[in-house]
């Protein structure tokens, strides 16, 4: 290229993306965009695309035994919030086999990715879309033309078992929407059963159990996504988007769920937030029924769709999926 082509960059990512400073930005690592299918040959899930907003969209999937009320999850993808996608080879694949184990109504949503749109985007984007899965739960008229009611949600929908979950970002925007769910209800006052969390994307300036202190710094990548998608967050490192355990952060205790499922693996270097995540809610005072943590030996992050097919990525897929299972308690 030559020289007076070049354009000037404002963040260097890598090895994820670079940031230039006439708003363009340059992803290297992204799995492939894969399109929905009427009837995927292996787990006979069917897959569509819907527009949820001017801004958010979403990739729905509906079981092949869908003849009866089934669990919702509403699913939100990984990436850092600044790489991949609810349409990707990754998510799709992963959603669709999920969907296949639970038996469930699944919604993956599409939210903005930082830089372009830096947080709180992806927050508000995910909060609009869970709003409008629960719209689906209110009876409004024939006439009522406020939201766009979606067939399999409307016909196959079980409301009572309403769930959320994420993947390392996805899983740290689960936890800022039971957090607001907690104290916003959601339309027809809609309750979420469960929530789970793999291998949530939070850190903090001081390391905790076995962190190297050597993880702890600007140049470490974990950091440096976290200034490069919120740049103008109070505290850094240390605001609550991305430390629940600091000072200014909503206690966990406002968890506005019923269950909740944390998911860890011993070689990632997210584990010891996703261990202390889960005590911080034991010891709360949080009022749910129950909350579990499942950790998966010898695994580094986001495993399971890495090395999706792998023994232990079944394991993880077949744990996830017995949560969003499960039904409400009778005494419920």
């Amino acid at each position: 290229m030559a020289s007076g082509d070049t354009k000037e960059v404002a963040t260097d990512l890598l090895p994820l993306l670079r940031h230039y400073k006439d708003g363009t930005v340059e992803r290297f690592i992204a799995s492939p965009y894969i399109p929905p299918s009427p009837h995927d040959p292996a787990t006979g899930v069917s897959s569509k695309d819907v527009t949820i907003s001017p801004l958010v969209s979403a990739r729905l999937y509906l079981p092949a035994s869908a003849t009866q009320k089934l669990p919702v999850l509403v699913y939100f993808h990984g990436g850092g919030f600044c790489i991949e996608s609810a349409f990707s080879l990754f998510n799709h694949r992963y959603v669709n086999a999920l969907v296949s184990e639970s038996n469930a109504v699944a919604v993956s949503v599409e939210y903005r990715l930082a830089p372009e749109n830096p947080l709180p985007a992806a927050y508000d984007d995910s909060w609009a879309a869970l709003q409008w899965v629960a719209y689906h739960s209110v009876d409004r008229g024939a006439d009522d033309k406020s939201q766009h009611r979606d067939s399999w949600l409307a016909e196959h929908a079980d409301f009572d078992r309403l769930f959320i979950g994420g993947d390392s970002a996805g899983a740290n925007i689960v936890h800022h929407l039971a957090i607001r769910a907690g104290s916003e209800p959601l339309p027809g006052d809609l309750k979420i059963l469960g929530a789970f969390l793999a291998q949530p994307y939070f850190w903090g300036s001081d390391p905790i159990g076995s962190e190297s202190p050597d993880l702890h710094t600007e140049e470490n990548l974990i950091q440096r996504i976290w200034t490069c998608v919120y740049p103008s967050a109070p505290g850094g490192i240390d605001n609550p988007a991305i430390n629940p355990f600091s000072p200014d952060a909503s206690s966990v205790a406002a968890l506005g769920c019923a269950r909740l499922l944390v998911c860890v693996s011993g070689e990632d270097e997210l584990r010891e937030r996703g261990i202390r995540y889960f005590e911080e809610v034991k010891r709360s005072g949080w009022r749910g029924e129950k909350i579990e943590l499942f950790e998966v030996e010898g695994e580094g992050h986001a495993f399971h769709f890495f090395g999706f097919g792998s023994e232990n990525a079944k394991r993880m897929i077949t744990r996830l999926a017995s949560f969003v299972s499960q039904t409400r308690l009778a005494s419920s």
